[in-house]
């Protein structure tokens, strides 16, 4: 029988942060590289010289960019959570079962991406829906995940053990794409006749290490027992009232509330810019012709390698700077990226834009999550309602960030365009960071 681990307790700490090595091939795998090359090369059509010459998906009876079709799912993933997650933070903090709510999100997620092997164009509509609920179960997964943050760290370790976390998983995702892609670049090989069955397969590995790497942090995070729980319909209503709750205590705090609103406005940005990068290196990129593939995997390994660096960097700066300080910092250089990729049209170019991407997108996630959880207050037990206001703010921006490039790329044929949007989000929240630095000083 298992012991259960004291708060701070380095095994249990290492168990948490163990989960992003666990769940981030997803995001390397299914969001960030294999799928959207693979989404693309399925939805366009290139001539000889690898100039896109159609774009247009039929579904449902209508036409949609390709761009547009992708990114609409994607807004309609998070409007879902956007949805349940109060309800479900609800159900949690009453019954004291966050893990149980963890683990159906974390298998819902891994069984979707192992059903995206059946993405073709003449199963599209099946392949959109497992590509939906594994969007669901990542995030669904994470609200639980992130509230666990000050329950087994104390404020002073959550900078650090949050940055683990990131860098376990960058890591972890590093070591499945590099198998992945040796199974898809070495296809003739392996006996397989074209790309597209490895490629499919990386989606079914990807799914068994999510829910297999996963146990080992299930194991050892505990599972607290609410003996005062209430009926089932004040528990789903309690969800929202908890939302609510939060919504007043963040109000009446300046800080908080100036924090929250900047995160808010440059998540829009950052999620965005993770969620589309390859499809627009993809479009919009002028790739050698065979080189596509490649030249993107690289792309993405250099953000993800330089992004463990750049959570590191962002957590040690903290001991010297305060939180939101260094947060202002990152967000000029993301400022700078959109107004350089905005330009960008060669693979060179590419490559130093994901560079810069990777050093800044580590470093504002892992810093953003624990800056938030120090504002938390010290008495509170529920820290679940607090981490699901914080992650339906970002699905909200998400929504808002995915809605507004679809609509673009559908009306204009150009997503350059939405980069400008992008780019005013991050010099807002740059401002209400601005706000909070000024307030320190009184």
């Amino acid at each position: 029988m298992k012991s259960i681990l004291s708060k701070g307790h380095p095994k249990l700490l290492h168990a948490w942060a163990f989960y992003d090595w666990a769940n981030s091939v997803y995001s390397l795998v299914i969001s960030s590289a294999i799928f959207p090359i693979y989404y693309g090369a399925l939805t366009l059509t290139k001539n000889a010289d690898g100039q896109v010459i159609n774009d247009r998906v039929e579904f449902l009876g209508f036409s949609f960019n390709n761009d547009a079709l992708i990114s609409y799912t994607t807004a309609l993933a998070f409007l879902i959570i956007v949805i349940i997650s109060p309800i479900l933070s609800g159900i949690a903090d009453n019954l004291g079962n966050k893990k149980r709510f963890m683990q159906f999100f974390c298998y819902l997620g891994g069984i979707s991406c192992i059903g995206l092997y059946f993405f073709q164009m003449e199963l599209l509509g099946i392949g959109l829906m497992f590509y939906l609920l594994g969007l669901i179960g990542f995030w669904g997964s994470l609200v639980f995940y992130n509230s666990y943050l000050p329950d087994i760290a104390h404020k002073h370790q959550q900078d650090q053990v949050s940055a683990k976390g990131f860098s376990l998983g960058y890591i972890g995702s590093v070591i499945l794409l590099a198998l992945c892609l040796g199974m898809i670049l070495n296809y003739e090989m392996l006996g397989f006749e074209s790309e597209s069955l490895p490629t499919r397969l990386s989606f079914v590995l990807t799914g068994i290490w999510w829910i297999g790497f996963s146990q080992y942090s299930f194991f050892y995070l505990p599972q607290v027992k609410n003996e005062d729980s209430k009926p089932l319909k004040q528990i789903i209503y309690g969800g929202y009232k908890e939302l609510r709750q939060v919504y007043r205590k963040i109000k009446s705090e300046d800080r908080f509330k100036h924090f929250l609103t900047a995160f808010f406005l440059y998540s829009i940005a950052v999620q965005t810019i993770m969620l589309i990068a390859t499809y627009f290196g993809v479009k919009e990129i002028q790739w050698p012709k065979g080189d596509a593939t490649t030249g993107l995997i690289r792309s993405i390994l250099l953000i993800q390698l330089v992004a463990i660096a750049g959570a590191y960097f962002a957590a040690r700066l903290t001991k010297f700077y305060a939180n939101e300080r260094v947060l202002i910092g990152i967000n000029i250089i993301w400022v700078g990226v959109c107004i350089y990729a905005f330009f960008i049209q060669t693979p060179v170019q590419f490559y130093i834009a994901a560079f810069f991407v990777g050093l800044v997108m580590g470093a504002i996630q892992s810093l953003s999550r624990s800056t938030f959880s120090k504002y938390i207050p010290e008495t509170e037990t529920d820290t679940t309602s607090f981490f699901s206001f914080y992650d339906v703010t970002e699905k909200i921006g998400i929504v808002i960030g995915m809605s507004i490039y679809a609509l673009i790329a559908q009306l204009t044929g150009n997503v350059r365009y939405a980069i400008l949007v992008l780019l005013l989000c991050f010099v807002l929240g740059i401002f209400k960071l601005f706000q909070i630095v000024k307030l320190s000083k009184r």
